[in-house]
């Protein structure tokens, strides 16, 4: 299935690419959240006509999500939860802790932004985390978890 991307999508391409996909990412993903448009010759036309306009919606999206980048760098977030004597943790940090942590302190962030790439945390220490706020914008944060 060819389609033509309405916005920049990591791994696949920029705005305006047209790109072969599998046929089932278009139709279950990309397609029903408004991302791509299937590669028909109305839809290039209709497309055309439409690139100034989702060009200058897709450069405002950059510049809000660079703006709550900027915000975020100097947090720093301190989650308290229950642990051993070791430093183990009963239970887990995970996304949703961290993002509502986040949003606690003043800037909104949703738990699919949250990148941990080794897991959950299940120790208490020091950590620093990747937020992913649009394909081009990562901020790293730093997350100290610390026993109650």
């Amino acid at each position: 299935m060819e389609v033509i991307l309405l916005e920049k999508i990591a791994n696949l391409g920029a705005l305006g690419d047209r790109v072969s996909i599998k046929s089932g990412y278009g139709r279950n993903y990309l397609i029903p959240q408004g991302k791509a448009v299937a590669a028909t010759k109305a839809k290039i036309a209709e497309f055309e006509q439409r690139r100034a306009e989702l060009e200058k919606k897709e450069a405002d999206k950059l510049a809000i999500e660079q703006e709550r980048a900027d915000k975020l760098s100097v947090l720093e977030i301190i989650i308290t939860q229950k642990a051993g004597e070791e430093g183990r943790l009963f239970g887990s940090v995970g996304t949703q802790d961290i993002a509502n942590a986040m949003t606690a302190a003043g800037v909104e962030v949703m738990k699919h932004e949250v990148r941990l790439p080794d897991g959950v945390i299940r120790q208490v220490g020091d950590y620093n985390l990747d937020i992913s706020l649009h394909s081009d914008v990562t901020v790293n944060i730093a997350v100290k978890v610390v026993a109650e």
